[in-house]
C-alpha cells in the first residue's frame, strides 16, 4: 500500500461501518494550486513540469495530462525525492517521471515542509523538448518547491 513509517493516514468509515484507510497527501490539498503554478511555468518558459506527493503526480503542464494524473513515480524519481536534494540529469541518464513513460525528469527538487519530504517538482524533458538554460531550469524549479513548501506549512 506503499504507507511507510510515520505517514499520516485519513481514516474514514462507509455506511455498513468499514474502516477505510488512505493516505494522507499534503500535496493534494493544494493540486488545483498546484496545477495552476504548473501551467503558469509552462506558459511562461515553455517548461513542461509535474508537481508530485511522494507517490503519484498531482498536477503537470506540458505533457498529457491523462497519461500522468495520479500515476505511481517511477522507481528511480522516487529515489531522487529520497535525496533531498536538487537533481539534475546526466548526459545519457533518463530516468522516467512514471513507470513506462515517455518523459523524463530534467531538473528535480524534493519540497521538504517542516523537515519532512512532502513531494517534488520537476521539470520533465522528451526527444523534442527545447532546451532551457540549465542554471535559469534548476532556479524555477528550486523556487517552486520552496514556493510551495512555504505554503504547505503555514
Amino acid at each position: 500500500m506503499r504507507i511507510r513509517e510515520g505517514d499520516p493516514l485519513e481514516i474514514y468509515t462507509d455506511r455498513d461501518g468499514e474502516v477505510i484507510f488512505k493516505k494522507y497527501s499534503p500535496i493534494g490539498e493544494i493540486s488545483q494550486f498546484a496545477a495552476h503554478y504548473a501551467e503558469t511555468l509552462y506558459k511562461t518558459c515553455a517548461l513542461s513540469v509535474v508537481i508530485c506527493d511522494r507517490d503519484a503526480v498531482i498536477a503537470s503542464a506540458g505533457l498529457p495530462k491523462r497519461e500522468y494524473a495520479d500515476r505511481k513515480l517511477s522507481r528511480e524519481f522516487e529515489e531522487i525525492i529520497e535525496e533531498r536534494s536538487l537533481y539534475t540529469a546526466q548526459s545519457g541518464v533518463d530516468i522516467p517521471v512514471v513507470e513506462g513513460g515517455q518523459h523524463y525528469i530534467s531538473c528535480a527538487m524534493p519540497i521538504i515542509s517542516g523537515g519532512d519530504i512532502t513531494g517534488c517538482v520537476a521539470s520533465v524533458k522528451s526527444g523534442d523538448s527545447p532546451a532551457l538554460q540549465q542554471g535559469l531550469e534548476a532556479k524555477l524549479i528550486q523556487t517552486a518547491a520552496g514556493f510551495f513548501a512555504r505554503q504547505l506549512e503555514e
